[in-house]
């Protein structure tokens, strides 16, 4: 030991090592494993400069990374147009060292020799990382090219489209149309309201309003088209068959043409247009167009609206329950799903039917003639099965601050809308006869306006539960393709026939 605390090489260097290992270890010069110049005799190897090597342990020296300078670095090649390509996106993922991970040998990288070298050759050099390509659609020829437009990078993330107007779900001829299946997508978070009434009730600017429209808005550019000034005039109807609408929030809205509509049935017998053969007369083919679109919506929505504008005619409620009786049966499930659905064997779908009386007078919204109401309803519903009541109440809006829900006995789904006012007609109702301080305040009503009422109705319509309308979930593809199917077997009922022929 030398006096700074290091050993000496004599004594415990690389010589004395060398001479114990050749004195234990005798061999010839060929098997030496140690390698050849290890026998030999160390020669101080001259350096590049010209210097000789320091005699004494060796030391290990840090490695050295030769790169060229960033000025004679090679710079990416700039297409003769001048704009920069775009090159698909890709995403790297490196993948853990698998010899690393406790219990797993280190990969020991076999010998390649005979079939192992052909596979090789014939496969290509295989990359050690994953390597992710982001393709979207659209991309076409582009992406095969290396040039992608990133607007078409982004079409995915983009919200739905949203519809500008109404398109046709069955046309005047009852026949199914497919071009709704466009704005459909594979979710199951969805809500389906049909509307049913007679005719110049106001089911279409109704639809509008709950969907996308306000009051405010010109009624021509709503999305359901409403009767015009002239269509009024000579008692023509608006809508034929069933319109079809879907918002961005995955709400679906069904707007059909009137039940029971006298402008249908004088079109059929002024134009002499040809009737079915199972039907023989035109007031019973217009009968039962009305009861085959009204089973149809009882079958494939979860809310349906029949609207009136007078209360009431019994021969409405007549009809819903001759609708609900020719309504299509629920599609039983299979045997391997049974249970897997949540829907028991044997149940029967009953959809949220709620009744909204528009154009609502002053002495309608008294609580006492409201009571009434109810209770008329409530007898005339006491036998169907449809769900007319505990979903919807007019008593949870604030709209009558003094009433509890004990007033109410029976309280069914009953909504009030007024006439829709406009700015002219809310200044017609200014007080202008009484003091210049109250010719200042609006008239009296006796109701909230329009547009606080069609609020509130539209809120509690899209808090509807979304019950399950079949024993499978469906998407929204599925529903389309599962309302065609029921639309398709309501035209080929034999209980409708059957009825058709007791009318005859």
């Amino acid at each position: 030991m030398s006096e700074s605390g290091h050993s000496q090489p004599g004594m415990y260097g690389q010589g004395r090592r060398r001479r114990r290992r050749r004195d234990r270890d005798p061999g010839p010069p060929a098997q030496n494993l140690s390698g050849p110049s290890r026998d030999r005799d160390y020669v101080p190897r001259e350096r590049r400069d010209g210097s000789e090597e320091p005699t004494g342990p060796l030391l290990q020296k840090t490695p050295i990374i030769l790169a060229k300078p960033p000025g004679e670095r090679s710079k990416p090649s700039v297409p003769a147009s001048g704009a920069p390509s775009l090159e698909k996106p890709i995403m790297l993922i490196k993948t853990r060292d698998e010899g690393g991970k406790p219990g797993n040998p280190p990969d020991v990288a076999p010998s390649v020799s005979g079939a192992g070298t052909a596979k090789l050759e014939r496969e290509g050099q295989r990359p050690t990382q994953p390597v992710y390509q982001i393709q979207n659609r659209g991309m076409g020829s582009a992406a095969s090219g290396g040039a992608v437009d990133p607007v078409i990078g982004q079409t995915k993330l983009l919200p739905p489209e949203k519809m500008k107007h109404s398109i046709k779900l069955v046309d005047d001829q009852m026949n199914w149309c497919d071009s709704a299946m466009e704005y459909l997508r594979d979710q199951t978070d969805m809500l389906v309201v049909g509307v049913i009434g007679l005719q110049g009730t106001g089911k279409s600017t109704i639809m509008s309003l709950l969907s996308a429209n306000s009051p405010e808005e010109d009624q021509r550019a709503y999305v359901f088209r409403a009767q015009t000034q002239e269509i009024k005039e000579r008692a023509g109807n608006q809508s034929s068959g069933i319109d079809f609408y879907i918002t961005q929030e995955r709400v679906i809205f069904l707007d059909t043409q009137p039940i029971l509509s006298p402008s249908i049935l004088d079109h059929l017998i002024n134009n002499d247009r040809k009737l079915p053969p199972e039907y023989s007369l035109p007031h019973t083919y217009v009968e039962m167009q009305s009861l085959q679109i009204t089973a149809f919506l009882f079958t494939v929505c979860h809310v349906v609206i029949v609207i009136q504008d007078w209360f009431t005619d019994i021969n409405l409620y007549r009809f819903l329950q001759t609708a609900e009786m020719l309504k299509p049966s629920t599609p039983s499930a299979s045997h391997d799903s049974t249970g897997s659905s949540g829907a028991d064997d044997g149940s029967e779908y009953y959809p949220h039917i709620v009744f909204l009386q528009n154009k609502a007078r002053r002495e309608e919204f008294c609580p006492r003639n409201l009571k009434k109401m109810h209770m008329a309803v409530d007898k005339l519903m006491a036998h169907s099965h449809l769900k007319y009541k505990g979903t919807l109440s007019m008593l949870d809006c604030n709209i009558f601050p003094g009433l509890n829900r004990d007033y109410l006995e029976t309280e069914v789904n009953l909504f009030l809308l007024p006439m829709m006012e406009n700015d002219g007609e809310d200044a017609l109702t200014r007080a202008g006869s009484g003091p210049p301080l109250f010719s200042l305040l609006p008239g009296y009503r006796g109701h909230p306006s329009f547009s606080s009422l069609v609020s509130k109705f539209r809120s509690q319509i899209l808090a509807m539960s979304r019950s399950q309308l079949s024993h499978t979930i469906l998407t929204e593809k599925n529903w389309f393709h599962y309302a065609a199917r029921i639309w398709d077997g309501v035209k080929k009922s034999s209980a409708l026939s059957e009825y058709s022929r007791l009318l005859s």
